[in-house]
């Protein structure tokens, strides 16, 4: 009964926060629609209902990741560490993280929007390249490699072999190291992360576990620059969107209705092999105890339920309503004007990312309220705002990403050698969470269909964009670090000074009293 009142209660709290992320950008799309950019009835119908599947998704996953991915992700990486056998740990974290990267819905999402390369060559080049990467990360945990040389060394090799990489390849190449952290990667990564740390005693163990979903975004860039080296397409043209068009409620009722069972089915085969890998752990392993179990699978059904609605909700109702979107603010008179809407917008999509609320709250929780869940969404927020201006301003003009990922990536890294280590790697984990399902089938139709108006290249131009939401939050935190950093300092001066003020206010006093008595 208890238990019960217990999950209504946070059942009813995530719902709060899903409104709170997704009603501003229903707002903005509906100002849009009825202003500037005016959609047929069928799309605006498939956006509204995508939008009420989006918040029940929401709801219902984040309580689920709370339930069960982030407390599987723990005990996996608390046991993994204490067998201490380098050879257990290598397997086993390279093993999931190819099993986890497989069952992350953005990327089936934008591998489903890459064309001239297969889905399932573009998916196993992502996922080897998360679990070589997962594998890096935790042996850099284990003996305390510190994060920034290591960035630095793997970004100047991903610059260099974009070099021999031909232009069609360079943008999603970048696009997949963004969309492989997200909702399903992050909570698991970022919980083993926090379970090999709790095997280290010293006082760098909390800033090391963050930190691994930074290297496992590096991965995906690398393995698919590498495919571009390597593999050579057949020519294949972009598909757009299907642009839903109904008569009545009872199609508009079919339009959904055949999508259920495709996401029922995808997200089942997602989360079948984190189930199966967990089962084997926990039989021969970790043997729980039947409620911590029972906990862990009732998380997992909110889970499960929770993606169905959500990736129904992205993919039948905002991606279509997305593209034609941007198809019309691109054909308009004033193309333009894409820069601020898409700000605006991306202030405020990157708040019903669910990875997002998963990132803050880990935060705050390991930092003691030190960096908190608000300070981060409003970095978050501003890095994702800046970034979709930045992304429009590449559809109008055809500038390429290279002129815009160089200077960035050299100024994030340049500064993580005076930031404190913690922000450093918290905003490289930042940069792949903020890249979510949100941005892939949203932003990303957003950016194709204006693409497409404006007569620009899709496939090098509109794509990257993802790339760009995932590289502006790596500067926005550590300049919230560099802040932070100056206040302590700041705060510290004053408290020395007015220590010393009262020092020397005791001595006066002192010193008087001493003058009295001996006269």
């Amino acid at each position: 009964m208890r238990t019960g009142i217990i999950l209504r209660d946070k059942l009813r709290e995530k719902l709060r926060e899903a409104l709170v992320a997704v009603l501003p950008i229903i707002v903005i799309v509906l100002f849009l629609c009825f202003s500037v950019a005016p959609i047929s009835p069928s799309i605006l119908l498939c956006f509204l209902i995508g939008a009420v599947l989006l918040i029940l998704g929401m709801m219902f996953f984040t309580l689920g990741a709370e339930l069960s991915m982030s407390p599987m992700g723990e005990k996996v990486g608390t046991c993994m560490t204490k067998s201490k056998k380098i050879s257990v740990i290598v397997l086993l974290s390279f093993l999931l993280g190819v099993i986890v990267t497989v069952s992350e819905p953005d990327l089936q999402v934008l591998a489903g929007q890459v064309p001239s390369i297969p889905g399932g060559v573009l998916i196993g080049a992502v996922a080897g390249g998360v679990g070589l990467f997962l594998v890096l990360a935790l042996l850099r945990m284990l003996f305390g490699i510190p994060l920034p040389p290591l960035l630095i060394f793997f970004y100047i090799l991903v610059f260099i072999l974009a070099l021999f990489v031909p232009d069609d390849f360079l943008s999603v190449a970048f696009d997949s190291g963004g969309v492989t952290t997200g909702p399903m990667t992050v909570p698991f990564i970022m919980a083993l992360g926090v379970g090999v740390a709790a095997i280290r005693n010293d006082r760098h163990a909390a800033d090391d576990s963050f930190g691994l979903v930074a290297l496992c975004s590096i991965g995906p860039i690398i393995s698919v620059l590498i495919l571009g080296m390597i593999y050579r397409p057949g020519e294949s043209s972009y598909v757009p969107p299907v642009i839903p068009s109904v008569e009545n409620s009872v199609e508009l009722w079919v339009l959904f209705h055949h999508g259920f069972p495709t996401y029922i089915a995808e997200i089942a085969v997602s989360l079948l092999p984190i189930v199966l890998f967990f089962g084997v752990f926990q039989a021969f392993v970790l043997r729980l105890s039947k409620r911590t179990l029972s906990k862990m699978c009732v998380g997992l059904a909110y889970t499960y339920i929770g993606l169905v609605l959500f990736m129904t909700g992205v993919n039948v109702g905002f991606m279509p309503a997305g593209n034609y979107l941007g198809q019309m603010l691109g054909s308009s008179d004033t193309p333009w004007f894409l820069i601020p809407i898409a700000m605006i917008m991306g202030f405020f999509i990157v708040k019903a990312e669910p990875a997002v609320y998963v990132l803050n709250k880990q935060v705050e929780g390991i930092t003691d309220g030190a960096i908190s869940a608000d300070s981060m969404g409003t970095c978050l927020s501003v890095g994702v705002a800046i970034s979709l201006g930045i992304a429009m301003l590449r559809v109008l003009t055809g500038i390429s990403v290279m002129w815009i990922l160089i200077p960035g990536y050299a100024f994030a890294l340049g500064i993580s050698f005076f930031v404190p280590k913690i922000y450093t790697a918290i905003a490289f984990d930042s940069g792949g969470v903020a890249s979510g399902p949100m941005t892939a089938a949203f932003l990303l139709p957003l950016a194709q269909g204006a693409c497409g108006a404006v007569g620009g290249n899709i496939v090098t131009d509109a794509f990257g964009i993802v790339a760009m939401v995932a590289m502006t939050p790596l500067i926005t935190i550590q300049l919230l670090g560099l802040l932070s950093q100056r206040r302590s300092v700041s705060e510290s001066r004053k408290r020395r000074m007015t220590a010393r003020t009262a020092e020397t206010a005791v001595s006066a006093a002192a010193g008087t009293e001493d003058l009295i008595i001996e006269l």
